[in-house]
Order: structure tokens, then C-alpha cells, then sequence
């Protein structure tokens, strides 16, 4: 059998533990002979028990202290660690077990200082030397593979992991860093020099012959993020990034991945900070049940609570796959968790009443509804019987059953509703704020504008048409809009429930809005192409219930500030119960009887203010800022 056939059959760990022991019994042989090098008067002996006992109080001391678990390919300082861990507590051994044996005789004391240093040098050297050897032959692959030459946008921990990495994988070539910071001016890290700050990005990607930019600046804040993005635009250079420090800290991203700059990145907006002592006092270990849980937000609502130690979890959605998929992601996160997936409309007040009375919720939040604007425009009917008698099924028979807290999500566009959806979603907020003077529940709503990503929503849709070569289609030049993050959103939904005492319409600050143009043109550019030149966008005009600008709060409903600084309340505006329920009650039948003609006018009659129209109305908008500002 020749020599390579058996070095291919012995176990690579083997190989290392055998390697190890030899260099304790050279370690060993070589402080002996150091020590009577210095002493040359003494007469040099070695017992012949003496490799025994080293061999075996080494190895198991190499055994204990996990020596093994570490890779050549990537030692590092931990490693070396371990090693002076186990040099001196193996010399340690050697000379308790020596002592046993024969008092130390023919060992000089001075043994056990020099054999720990001579054997971290035996063991630590040729680890350290064969990382150099695969870093360096890496390197020499990734050259001869012509590597893509890469500056990395940050010079901190987040840049070093990438560049050490990058420089392992072999497929890139790192040109260097830049870096705001002025104390890292001609610093080099891991080898690579910082060639300049932000500002100078352009100039630098074209002198250093820069292929790709990488964004290594987990912790920046969406300003920041906003103005890096702007000069890698700048440069025409494709670009990613690490992923933000949130989502490495949950565990859903290492630090060094590198992925597309998302839009959210972009219009996402910084970290706000919550009670959590509130939120977990009101969900945790509480019996929650949510409407609508298969949705964009009814789901993450459910991940939430799921997170905040909830007792119990009902999941009710008439979609089977949203309900399937919600409620498996859940079991498999969660497995402690007491979940039930219910199939079902919330219109079916026998089953619902059912689920309440087993369930026995103690928080209710109602997600169900339905959003589409321009869809629901023409479908009258549907809505109301979704979107008001499904929110007054739950709510009412939430009373019923006792539920404590019932939260109904609600939108901007039930703010001087111009459209079908907006009106029917102002009714049920209606319904919910005065049904809580005549019940025990505590009825509380909260309002927000656009959410990125949801179901249905902008975002998708323009990245469906980018991905086909456009055109990107926009309603008006001038269209506006708030956006929030699910994430974002949920979390001070949550946040609303602990604030509300019963009554409430909550508005969640949703920041600076922003042009829906101005949303499709970054999102042609982080997918690396033109606007107007490689994708057009087409102005297709205002379709009818659509505003120009979205509002939080109608005139009419003061607002003032709460304890959260990103949570507005609304003032309570009473209506007669009395006729609220008469009107509603005529409305339901005219549900049941499909006439259209009448459901207007009981709408008309409970909005006194909605105007039915075809054709949109942006003239009668008035924006959040002249609330804010008390302008007429």
C-alpha cells in the first residue's frame, strides 16, 4: 500500500492527534535538552517511563480540553488560547503522575516552565502556518480566476469580517476601504488600505478600477443608508450590503452575507423604541386571537405575539394557503405554543361564535379586511359585508364572549374617505368606538398608512414590472403616500393595545410621505437599471377614490400626543347609538338582499360627508401637515 493511499485513509482528526502527540514528546525532548544546554554541567537522562506518562497526560488533557474541535483551515487567537490552556495544564499532569512515579527524580523543576513554552510553539506555529499557506493559495486561485475587484463601504467590524472572508472565497479582490471616520485616515486593515470617506466614493471606484461596491454598515441609520446609496448610484456601479444589525442580532442573517440593497433599507425608518414591559403585560400569557391572520400584517401580528409569550394563539383566515402557511411557520418556531387555525369568514357568526365561546380569547385583533382600493370601488356590497359587518360580527360577539381588549386595524384612507374601501373601514371605526360605551371590552383602533411588501401593495407590483422590462406604472406625478414596515407597524399596533384605555383611534407616525415616482425610480436603480432610458414610467392618472395625499386624522378629530412619541390618539367623536344601530341593522339587510341602491344610502346617511363619485377628487385633500401646522 503506498504512502498516499494510507494518508488518504487515515482520518483527518486522527492524523491531527497524532501530529499533537508528537510534538508533546519533541516538546518534551527539547525543553530537556534546552535545560541542560544552559546547565551544561549537569549530566542530561531520560527515564524510560518518562514519553509514556507525557503521551498519556497530554492527550487526555488535548481530549478535555476540546483541542480537537478547532480547524487548522481557520485558527485564530481563540485557538492559540486553547493551546497555552492545554501546554500548561498538561505540564501541569506530567508532573503530578512523575511524582507518583518517582519523586521527580532525573526531572528538573524548571521543566515545567519550559516544556508549556516549547510546546505552544510546537503546536501553534504549524496550525498558524498552514492558515497562511490556504489563505495564500486562495488568494493565488482568485487572482489566476481574474477575481472581481471590490471597495467596501465601511471600515469597521462588519468591513473586517467581509474583507477576511472575501479574501478566503477567492472570488473577489479587495481594492480597499472608505471610511468617514478621520482617525482611520492611511490605516490598512487586514492588509487593505482606507482610501478616502463617502464623498470621495466616485473618484476612488474609478482610480482603483472598482468592478462592485459592498455596503458594510449594519448599524446605519436610513439617513445614512440614503445618502451611501446615493453615491454608489453615482458611480454606476453595481452595489450590495451586509444585512442590518437587527436581523443579525435575531439570528436571520450572519454579518458577513452579502444581499441586494432592498427598499426597505431605503424607506424603512430608524429603530423606535417601545415598552416592551407594556407589550408583554398585555400579551404575554395572555389567550389572543387574530382576524385575518394569514395576511401581511395579521401574520407578523401572530409572529409577534407568538414571540411575546402568548398562552394560547387562535389564527383565523378564510384563505386556506395563507392559513396553512401561517400556521405551520408557527408550529415549527414555536412548538410550546397552544395553536388552532381556524378556516372561516368573520361574516360567519355561528362559527365565530363558536371559536370565541372555546377559545376564550382575552385580546382580540381584527385584521380581516379588504384593502384594494380601486377593486373594491365597484364592489360595494363585498366590502361593506366584509369590511363593516364582519368587523361588527367580531366585535359584537367579542362582547359576548368576554374579551377584554378588542383592537380593530384600520387605515388612513377612513380619513375623509374618497373611496369605497376608506368609507367602509370609517363605518366600522364608527361602530367599534361607540359600541365600547355599552360594553365592558375595550374597543381600541389604530390607524397607519401603507405598508411595504404587503400583499397587494406598490412595492410588489413595481418589482413585477421592473422584473419584465416595465413600464412602471404611475398614477400621477405628484401621488404621495406614507409607508411603514410590517415589522415597524405591528410592533406599534401592539404598542397601541397597551396605551388604549377603550374608545381610542390610535394613528401611528408614519414620518415623511413619500412620491410614488420617486419610490419607482429607486427602485429601477437598485435593480440596476435606468430610469425612463431602460425602464419607462407611464403616468396612467388618479383612478376613481384615490387622493393625492392620505391623511391620519380628520379635521374635525383633534389629536393629541400620548406616551409614545410615535403614537397620536384621536378624539372621540359620539354619535347616536340608537340610530347607528338602526341604520346598521337596515344595512345589513340590504347586504342579504343584494340592493345596492339602498346600501348607498345607509352609507350616505352614516357619512354624511362621503361624496359618491367615479371620478377622483385630490382638490378636497388636505394634508396631515396643515393639521399640524393649524393652517385653513
Amino acid at each position: 500500500m503506498s504512502l498516499r493511499r494510507l494518508v488518504g485513509i487515515i482520518h483527518p482528526r486522527v492524523a491531527v492527534m497524532l501530529h499533537d502527540l508528537a510534538m508533546a514528546a519533541l516538546a518534551w525532548w527539547l525543553a530537556k535538552l534546552l535545560r541542560y544546554t544552559l546547565r551544561p554541567q549537569d549530566t542530561i537522562q531520560f527515564l524510560w517511563f518518562e514519553f509514556p506518562v507525557v503521551l498519556l497526560a497530554q492527550g487526555l488533557i488535548f481530549r478535555w480540553t476540546g483541542l480537537y474541535k478547532g480547524v487548522w483551515r481557520f485558527a485564530s487567537l481563540p485557538d492559540l488560547w486553547n493551546i497555552l490552556r492545554a501546554s500548561v495544564l498538561g505540564s501541569a499532569a506530567i508532573w503530578l503522575l512523575l511524582s507518583m512515579f518517582n519523586r521527580l527524580d532525573g526531572v528538573p523543576r524548571s521543566m515545567l516552565l519550559l516544556y508549556p513554552m516549547v510546546l505552544t510553539m510546537a503546536l501553534g506555529l504549524p496550525r498558524l502556518a498552514y492558515r497562511y499557506w490556504k489563505d495564500s493559495r486562495s488568494g493565488m486561485m482568485g487572482q489566476q480566476s481574474s477575481a472581481r475587484r471590490v471597495l467596501i463601504l465601511g471600515a469597521d467590524r462588519a468591513g473586517e469580517l467581509l474583507s477576511r472572508d472575501l479574501h478566503c472565497s477567492g472570488g473577489y479582490q479587495v481594492v480597499g476601504f472608505i471610511d468617514d471616520r478621520a482617525a482611520l485616515r492611511g490605516a490598512s486593515i487586514n492588509g487593505y488600505p482606507v482610501l478616502g470617506h463617502f464623498a470621495q466614493l466616485p473618484e476612488i471606484a474609478r482610480e482603483a478600477a472598482v468592478e462592485m461596491l459592498l455596503i458594510a454598515l449594519p448599524g446605519a441609520t436610513i439617513n445614512e443608508m440614503r445618502r451611501v446609496v446615493a453615491l454608489c448610484d453615482a458611480t454606476d456601479l453595481p452595489y450590495r450590503t451586509v444585512p442590518k444589525l437587527d436581523d443579525v442580532v435575531a439570528g436571520r442573517a450572519q454579518l458577513s452575507e452579502i444581499k441586494e440593497v432592498a427598499i426597505e433599507d431605503l424607506l424603512g425608518r430608524d429603530a423606535v423604541e417601545l415598552d416592551w414591559t407594556a407589550i408583554r403585560e398585555t400579551i404575554g400569557g395572555r389567550r389572543v386571537l387574530v382576524t385575518g391572520g394569514g395576511g401581511s400584517i395579521g401574520s407578523e401580528l401572530c409572529r409577534q405575539v407568538a414571540r411575546l409569550g402568548a398562552q394560547s394563539l387562535v389564527v383565523v383566515d378564510h384563505s386556506e394557503y395563507n392559513l396553512y402557511q401561517i400556521t405551520r411557520e408557527l408550529r415549527t418556531s414555536y412548538p410550546e405554543l397552544l395553536l388552532e387555525g381556524v378556516l372561516a369568514s368573520c361574516c360567519d357568526s355561528v362559527l365565530m361564535r363558536k371559536v370565541l365561546a372555546e377559545a376564550r380569547p382575552q385580546v382580540v385583533f381584527h385584521a380581516a379586511a379588504y384593502k384594494h382600493v380601486p377593486l373594491l370601488q365597484h364592489q360595494l356590497r363585498a366590502a361593506f359585508l366584509n369590511n363593516v359587518l364582519g368587523t361588527r360580527t367580531m366585535a359584537d360577539l367579542s362582547r359576548e364572549a368576554g374579551v377584554e381588549c378588542f383592537v380593530l386595524i384600520s387605515t388612513d384612507k377612513a380619513v375623509n374617505p374618497t373611496s369605497v374601501m376608506g368609507a367602509c373601514k370609517r363605518i366600522a371605526e364608527i361602530w367599534c368606538q361607540n359600541l365600547n360605551a355599552h360594553a365592558d371590552t375595550r374597543y381600541i383602533t389604530v390607524r397607519f398608512g401603507n405598508v411595504l411588501d404587503s400583499a397587494g401593495s406598490v412595492v410588489p407590483l413595481f418589482r413585477q414590472q421592473i422584473r419584465n422590462g416595465g413600464p412602471v406604472t404611475v398614477t400621477h406625478p405628484e401621488v404621495s403616500r406614507y409607508f411603514m414596515t410590517i415589522p415597524e407597524a405591528c410592533q406599534l399596533i401592539l404598542q397601541a393595545a397597551s396605551l388604549g384605555k377603550g374608545g381610542e383611534i390610535f394613528a401611528l407616525d408614519m414620518g415623511e410621505p413619500m412620491k410614488i415616482r420617486d419610490l419607482a425610480e429607486q427602485m429601477i436603480r437598485l435593480a440596476g437599471k435606468k430610469p425612463g432610458s431602460e425602464v419607462p414610467i407611464v403616468f396612467t392618472g388618479l383612478r376613481s377614490g384615490e387622493k393625492l395625499f392620505e391623511e391620519l386624522f380628520h379635521p374635525l378629530e383633534e389629536y393629541s400626543a400620548t406616551t409614545h412619541a410615535k403614537i397620536f390618539l384621536a378624539q372621540h367623536r359620539q354619535v347616536s347609538w340608537e340610530l347607528l344601530q338602526a341604520t346598521m341593522h337596515k344595512a345589513a339587510d340590504m347586504v342579504a338582499t343584494d340592493n345596492d341602491e339602498e346600501l348607498r344610502r345607509c352609507v350616505s346617511s352614516m357619512l354624511p360627508s362621503f361624496r359618491w363619485s367615479e371620478t377622483p377628487q385630490p382638490d378636497n385633500v388636505v394634508s396631515i401637515r396643515r393639521h399640524e401646522t393649524g393652517e385653513k
